[in-house]
């Protein structure tokens, strides 16, 4: 299983994967993860046409995978960010034959919070196949202190 870090350090890399799946009960690493690539794949002048915020109240998983079906414009990729994708859970199945054929040109982020998809369905073994799915699992109280020392050392504070 992937860590936060090693997922960063894919991307710095220039390692891209078309689709991320960020699910868990700790909203802090997948939001970390997600705002990593939204402010570092594609530079400034890029992001207005070829980044999209699409959130999963307001959106149906049609029109996710008909966006992530475009080619990107003014970049080699395209980044669409799905926030509160746990909204999608009754219709997120549909995912998996757009997760078998992704288009390359396109990085496709779920942030899904809260919650996890069950590993027995068909659709976390596809992702898990060929992308990269990250479970935030729950800080315990007891771990709360070596974290925030964690953090603080590596920010150099």
């Amino acid at each position: 299983m992937q860590t936060v870090q090693s997922i960063l350090n894919e991307i710095k890399s220039g390692k891209i994967h078309p689709i991320y799946f960020l699910m868990g009960d700790e909203p802090f690493f997948i939001d970390q993860i997600s705002s990593f690539m939204e402010n570092n794949v594609l530079d400034e002048t890029q992001r207005g046409f070829d980044q999209t915020v699409l959130y999963g109240k307001d959106i149906s998983m049609e029109e996710i995978i008909s966006c992530a079906k475009r080619y990107p414009m003014m970049a080699e990729r395209q980044v669409i960010i799905v926030k509160e994708a746990q909204n999608l859970s009754r219709t997120i199945e549909q995912l998996i034959p757009y997760a078998n054929h992704p288009q390359q040109t396109t990085t496709l982020v779920f942030c899904y919070k809260y919650k996890s998809i069950d590993k027995r369905k068909s659709l976390y073994k596809t992702l898990s196949k060929a992308h990269v799915v990250f479970e935030s699992k729950k800080i315990y109280d007891s771990k709360i202190p070596s974290f925030i020392s964690q953090e603080l050392q590596q920010k150099n504070l």
